[in-house]
């Protein structure tokens, strides 16, 4: 039985959040066993005050530097939740007992080139659990895990006295601006949802975040925006909390929320670790690749009739044929009580 395990992924922050089963069920089911995990330095937050993480070792000065210390560790197995080039090179260096999940490339080529899915329908924390089947561990039912050090629990007073309670959070940002929302359709949505709002995002978003503020404020003529913008007559409360936050206060906001509307980002599975009821807003990608809210309440808002969807199993600039109708065409068809 292995006594001290080293589960390995680098990046990014929603890929991050996935692997937490994984820790979870090696640290609970199996006996007196020490769970390490490494990762990219900038990305150390996110699994700091995971209370089932014995110990965090930070990728900052390449691989080889990174293998020495992680030597000295004498780790029994290493679960490999990133496998690329790097990770097997260290790997190698370490020289110990391993596994890697099965990343799908040639599925997803398939999906994106031709059309032609040969996709498992298995979400990706399952193929995660894979990597760590050699130690005997099962999945449970307990989803995904976020943990908010008390330093980052935001206060009431944080948040204006119109939103405080009863809040929807927006999460407009995305890696990838074929991903997100172009900004008057993110304004028609914030229109539908008709709830005081808090745009959550990083300082990239706080351009976008002012624009939609200033839309509901009256700020700007409606000429400056598009023909059907003209014709909404409400008036959405708006918080414009992008760039004001550090990624735990974030989540402390998710945690407040009623709702959480949220592009194929990490916040998505950030929300979802929350148990947040979670809707969920596709473009170029396709929830097909397994990457779906995990083990909570969601709703997908994606237009299927897009046929050159999906164009890349990761984004783009901008759409690669020029109409963007993967989220043009997406028909905002909820109610929130």
């Amino acid at each position: 039985m292995p006594k001290k395990v080293l589960v390995i992924r680098f990046s990014s922050i929603g890929d991050i959040v996935l692997t937490t089963p994984v820790v979870r069920a090696i640290k609970t089911q199996l006996d007196e066993v020490e769970v390490h995990y490494c990762t990219k330095k900038q990305y150390a937050s996110l699994v700091e005050a995971n209370i089932y993480i014995d110990k965090v070792h930070l990728l900052e000065e390449g691989i080889a530097a990174l293998a020495q210390k992680l030597k000295a560790e004498q780790f029994d197995y290493v679960v490999d939740l990133h496998n690329n080039l790097r990770t097997r090179r260290l790997k190698a260096k370490l020289s110990r007992p391993s596994a890697a999940f099965p990343k799908l490339n040639w599925e997803k080529w398939l999906i994106v080139n031709f059309k032609v899915n040969k996709l498992p329908n298995i979400h990706i924390v399952d193929r995660y659990l894979k990597a760590a089947k050699e130690l005997g561990v099962k999945k449970d039912a307990l989803g995904l895990d976020y943990f908010i050090p008390e330093k980052d629990e935001i206060e009431t007073d944080w948040l204006p006295e119109t939103h405080q309670k009863d809040i929807v959070a927006f999460a407009i940002g995305g890696a990838h601006a074929t991903k997100k929302l172009p900004l008057d359709r993110m304004i028609e949505l914030c229109d539908k949802i008709n709830k005081p709002i808090v745009l959550l995002g990083g300082k990239e978003d706080v351009e976008n975040g002012e624009r939609i503020a200033d839309f509901f404020d009256r700020k700007h003529e409606k000429e400056d925006f598009k023909e059907p913008l003209r014709e909404l007559g409400k008036k959405a409360l708006i918080y414009n909390a992008c760039g004001k936050f550090n990624i735990n206060q974030s989540a402390s906001v998710l945690k407040r929320a009623s709702y959480v509307f949220t592009h194929d980002t990490g916040m998505m599975h950030i929300a979802a670790a929350l148990k947040k009821n979670v809707f969920s807003i596709w473009g170029n990608t396709i929830p097909e690749f397994g990457m779906y809210p995990y083990q909570t309440k969601f709703t997908l808002l994606e237009s299927k009739k897009v046929k050159c969807r999906p164009c890349s199993k990761i984004g783009y600039d901008k759409c690669p044929k020029g109409h963007f109708k993967c989220m043009n065409d997406i028909i905002f068809d909820f109610w929130l009580p």
